[in-house]
């Protein structure tokens, strides 16, 4: 049993620890390095100190496994493995064994680690440690779709700000995460980790995560580096199915699926971590197209490449490599700098080494990224400067922070419908039916990739719902049926609930365990039990709420579609209950997008609103011979950007230049109005369509769009300006282009309303 206590006695070793790292070696040849390394220059004496590394000491700076003494549910969320004891991985560690552990036990852990390494290893490099803090630490955000829902990126730079302190408070170094796969399959499961279908979209939230979780200095004790996740094109798997392959053209890959990278690249993210998938038969971690060619020699990047949990063993399943000695090289020589888990570079690369297989100086240059990150995250300067117990403790779950993961909880929801005008809520003279599997009760509130957090520190509906109502007897809550199961006399319970009330809240959707990491789904709907509830509960003519619980777009049938209102909430994290309360009872007004889109039918996937309109559009369901399936248009239930608020907007009064000059811009605009009683957040979506190209185009894509708030009664002119470069795509050699002709042009709520329209025309240079 591993002792968590942190005594005096090791509080003082600890110390001397620090003495001794102040006169290593290590510390004495690379204090002297600089911020060059970002810029991919490491100073001369980063190679000094190689100079002095042993083969088998160079494979341990590669070699990345999960902490022994784990924190949370670290354990559950990857596959299981056999390692050592926590004191044999303490061993490993000083013999010079492993460059770091992830999802680790906090600051204890990693005390205990680090400073059994500056007083026993030789060259006393210090170890980084690392984590899948991906929405929260201890105070728990959004899942990052939701969050993408929002629409604003400085809201995700915020709560990965957030996120950072209190994760780095507890000794953590480096985030797995962003995510920034492009998902346009709904069945896939880690559609939740991303920013939805749009290119654009995804852009903005990349960088915004990494700007958050890097801050201005890596070296500051509230800072970690983020990792751009997973290259490439991980969302594209075929059939949804998680793991599966990609095959894709180039022209899709460098349009669509990598710009999030790039952005989350140029942002200053410092690490990558290879995808899981193949694209075109090449598995990405031994892909060097993608690792040396776009990434290094393209992109410049300068920082480190990780495979993800044993992705170079996985070649060998894959059929793309005979052994564990073969994957190493295959995954080596592709680019990849860090094995993960595998331990297959510790194992194999030495050997490789010697018997020439790899090259001794391309080991050098990956154990010399690996040391310059290092220094980067001034663990060169301090190798205890995020290792501080009261300071973990300290920095979570304050108020601040549980009041920004209620923010963003709000700014997440997204209401879909709301006929009749039947949200919000009163607080007082209604009876309320809250009934559902998510009514009450602490689970299923943070989501899915969360290794720290508690649901049992989170707050449920009804507690939220409680807290706003003025009178807490005007509840009922009542379970009705269990997530994928009736329970008896559930039904009957919920009717006579329902019966008894003026409103009924339904709280159903999917659970933690069906989204996320290896939960693809074939249909995916409301399961069975619930949409049995919900339509006995409809039946009794009572107004009925949906307040559902995702992490992916949903194909809504029956009732639950029909339902007059529905809300979108996602896994909200810490706060949902109250955040929901807030949406419910108009303390905010909704103020949400769909990250993506909602399909008429599961059968849609992968659905994707800038599809191409093919030779045979359909324009209604009764066509013959055209794109269409035989019960759904190509279009979605709710699209992209779709989102009401509790305002009445409209759009009006474009101005639209008829021409752009080749090296000139344009300035488009249009009057948004509130006509309604309340106070809205209008998210304004700008929309193109290159009529005519050498490279057919999609039927619209999004270019901009700018959040306005605005009182009942008032207007706003809002304004986009457009400039050549926003007009590129790939062309015919695989490089941007733009050509001159006609753009259709929307200022638009969502990527299927008209909003107003309009026309212009690029001249030709």
């Amino acid at each position: 049993m591993v002792d968590t206590r942190l005594s005096r006695r090791a509080a003082l070793m600890g110390a001397g620890a620090v003495a001794a790292w102040a006169s290593s070696p290590a510390r004495a040849l690379l204090m002297q390095a600089d911020a060059t390394i970002r810029m991919g220059v490491v100073p001369a004496p980063v190679d000094a100190l190689i100079a002095r590394m042993t083969l088998e000491e160079k494979a341990g700076q590669l070699t990345l496994n999960a902490a022994a003494w784990g924190g949370g549910v670290a354990t559950a969320l990857n596959p299981p493995s056999t390692g050592p004891s926590f004191e044999g991985q303490v061993a490993d560690a000083v013999a010079g064994k492993l460059t770091g552990v992830f999802n680790g036990n906090g600051a204890v852990m990693a005390e205990r680690m680090q400073r059994a390494v500056m007083q026993g290893s030789r060259l006393k490099i210090p170890l980084i440690f690392a984590a899948d803090v991906i929405h929260g630490h201890r105070t728990i955000f959004p899942v990052p779709v939701a969050e993408a829902a929002s629409f604003d990126p400085d809201l995700a730079m915020r709560t990965a700000r957030v996120a950072a302190s209190e994760a780095a408070g507890a000794g953590i170094d480096w985030t797995f995460f962003p995510m920034v796969d492009i998902a346009r399959d709904q069945r896939w499961g880690r559609t939740m980790e991303g920013a939805g279908e749009d290119v654009r979209l995804g852009e903005l939230f990349a960088a915004a995560r990494v700007r958050g979780f890097q801050g201005r200095d890596l070296k500051a004790d509230d800072a970690m580096m983020a990792c751009i996740k997973h290259f490439a094109a991980y969302g594209a798997a075929e059939s949804g199915l998680d793991y599966n392959v990609v095959d894709l053209s180039e022209r899709t890959l460098r349009e669509v699926y990598l710009p999030p990278y790039k952005a989350g690249f140029d942002a200053g993210a410092m690490s990558a971590m290879a995808s899981f998938n193949e694209i075109a038969g090449i598995p990405a971690t031994g892909n060097p197209w993608l690792m040396k060619t776009v990434l290094r020699d393209e992109w410049r990047f300068p920082g480190i490449v990780v495979s993800d949990y044993t992705g170079d063993e996985e070649m060998i399943a894959a059929g793309f490599a005979e052994d564990g000695r073969d994957a190493a090289r295959i995954a080596f020589m592709a680019g990849v700098d860090m094995s993960m888990q595998s331990n297959l570079y510790m194992l194999h690369l030495p050997g490789l080494v010697r018997e020439g297989l790899v090259p001794q100086a391309t080991l050098d240059a990956s154990v010399r990224r690996v040391l310059a990150v290092k220094h980067m995250l001034g663990l060169f300067d301090d190798p205890f400067r995020r290792i501080d117990v009261k300071r973990e403790k300290a920095r979570s779950r304050t108020r601040a922070n549980l009041a920004l993961s209620r923010e963003a909880a709000r700014r997440s929801i997204v209401l879909l419908k709301n006929d009749g005008g039947l949200l919000p809520l009163p607080t007082s003279g209604k009876r309320i039916a809250l009934i559902g599997p998510f009514a009450s009760g602490q689970h299923d509130l943070n989501g899915p990739w969360v290794v720290y957090g508690d649901n049992a520190n989170a707050v449920d509906l009804a507690t939220g719902i409680r807290g706003a109502l003025k009178d807490q007897n005007a509840l009922t809550v009542v379970a009705g049926c269990d997530v994928e199961k009736p329970i008896p006399g559930g039904i009957e319970a919920a009717v006579a609930a329902a019966r008894a009330a003026d409103i009924v809240l339904l709280a159903i959707g999917e659970n933690e365990g069906m989204s996320g990491e290896a939960q693809s789904r074939t249909e995916i709907v409301v399961p069975a039990p619930q949409q049995a509830l919900a339509e006995a509960v409809a039946a009794t003519g009572k107004p009925v709420v949906i307040v559902l619980k995702n992490g992916r777009a949903l194909a809504l049938t029956g009732v639950v579609r029909d339902a007059p209102a529905i809300l979108v909430t996602w896994f909200l994290g810490s706060e949902s209950g109250n955040a929901t309360a807030d949406i419910l009872f108009g303390t905010a007004s909704p103020s949400g997008r769909l990250p993506m889109s909602f399909p008429f039918e599961s059968g849609q996937e992968p659905y994707h609103y800038d599809h191409k309109a093919t030779g045979r559009p359909a324009q209604a369901l009764s066509d013959t011979y055209k794109a269409k399936y035989r019960t759904a248009l190509n279009a979605a239930l709710y699209p992209f950007g779709h989102g009401l608020t509790y305002g009445t907007i409209g759009y009006s009064a474009l101005s639209l230049p008829p021409t752009m000059a080749w090296n000139g811009v344009i300035e488009i605009a249009a009057t948004v109005t509130n006509t309604g009683a309340r106070t809205a957040e209008e998210t304004v979506q700008l929309y193109i369509r290159d009529r005519v190209a050498t490279i057919t185009r999609p039927v619209r894509e999004m270019k901009a769009f700018r959040k306005v708030r605005l009182a009942p009664g008032a207007g706003e002119t809002v304004r986009f300006t457009l400039k050549r470069s926003d007009l590129e795509f790939i062309g015919v050699d695989m490089k941007p282009t733009v050509e001159a002709g006609e753009f259709d042009v929307w200022i638009a709520p969502s990527a299927q309303a008209e909003g107003v329209t309009g026309r212009f025309v690029l001249a030709a240079g």
